[in-house]
C-alpha cells in the first residue's frame, strides 16, 4: 500500500514540474510593449518595463539579451534570471520609415 502512495506523490510532481516547465514563455525585448516585458520578465515591473521600451526608443533595437542591462534598473542579474524567457528579434533590420521620410541615396 505504501508504493502506491510513493507513486501518486511521484507522478503529481513530475506532471507540476512539467507544467511549470513548459510555462516559460518567451518575449521579444525588441518588439514586445511594457505591459508584456511587465508580465513574463522576473523583477520587472511596470516602471522598468516602460524604461524598456523607452530605451529601445532611444537607441534602437537590442542585439543581445546582455544589452538589456544597459537600461536603468536592469542589472545582468536580472538578464540572467530572465535569460531562457528573453529572445532577440529584428535587431539587424534598420528602423522603420515614417510617412513622409525620404530615404537617403
Amino acid at each position: 500500500m505504501k508504493w502506491i502512495a510513493v507513486t501518486w506523490k511521484s507522478l503529481v510532481l513530475s506532471m507540476v514540474l512539467a507544467g511549470w516547465a513548459s510555462a516559460t514563455e518567451k518575449v521579444d525585448i525588441n518588439s514586445a510593449d511594457a505591459a508584456t516585458l511587465d508580465r513574463v520578465l522576473v523583477n520587472v515591473g511596470a516602471a522598468k518595463a516602460q524604461a524598456i521600451v523607452d530605451y529601445r526608443q532611444a537607441n534602437g533595437p537590442f542585439r543581445s539579451p546582455e544589452e538589456l542591462a544597459q537600461v536603468r534598473g536592469i542589472g545582468l542579474r536580472t538578464v540572467e534570471i530572465n535569460r531562457d524567457s528573453i529572445t532577440v528579434g529584428a535587431a539587424d533590420q534598420p528602423p522603420a520609415r515614417t510617412a513622409g521620410q525620404v530615404p537617403r541615396r
